[in-house]
């Protein structure tokens, strides 16, 4: 990855973890679900609100490094407004796109900030950091009560 490149990423991924977007509990709300990554301690809650098959709303509440922050206030804005159908497809998309085998093809129109997201590709350890928030959303929508 280009260097130039590479620190716009870093700063989009620091600026969203400085200063989250739609965090807090969402009150009142519909699911709920929680996420935990026991390697590295991070915690996630996500809560979401759903009115005639859309996402209405979507929050969160986390403790964790700024990869797993970064990607839980990326997502909310990725997804809120969203009718339900389209919002589970945007989680497969991006658990594809972050911890699938074969190396994405990159749409930034389409990705916007989740693009930067795709570094930890080359970290392992660090997928299940960018990944968590996505799976407890995914969990709430399907009612799972099951900590991802």
């Amino acid at each position: 990855m280009d260097d130039a490149l590479d620190e716009l990423y870093q700063a989009i991924i620091l600026q969203h973890h400085r200063s989250p977007k739609n965090e807090g509990v969402l009150e009142p709300y519909t699911h709920s679900a929680e996420g935990f990554n026991p390697l590295c301690g991070d915690r996630i809650t996500v809560y979401t609100r759903e009115d005639d098959q859309v996402l209405s709303a979507v929050r969160f509440v986390a403790e964790g490094c700024a990869i797993s922050r970064a990607s839980a206030s990326i997502m909310t804005t990725r997804t809120t407004g969203l009718p339900l159908d389209t919002v589970r497809e945007r989680i497969r998309e991006v658990l594809t796109l972050l911890a699938g085998k074969e190396e994405p093809a990159i749409d930034l129109d389409s990705l916007g900030e989740l693009v930067a997201l795709t570094g930890v590709r080359r970290f392992p350890a660090r997928i299940k950091c960018a990944t968590l928030a996505w799976h407890a959303l995914r969990n709430a929508l399907n009612g799972n009560r099951e900590i991802a």
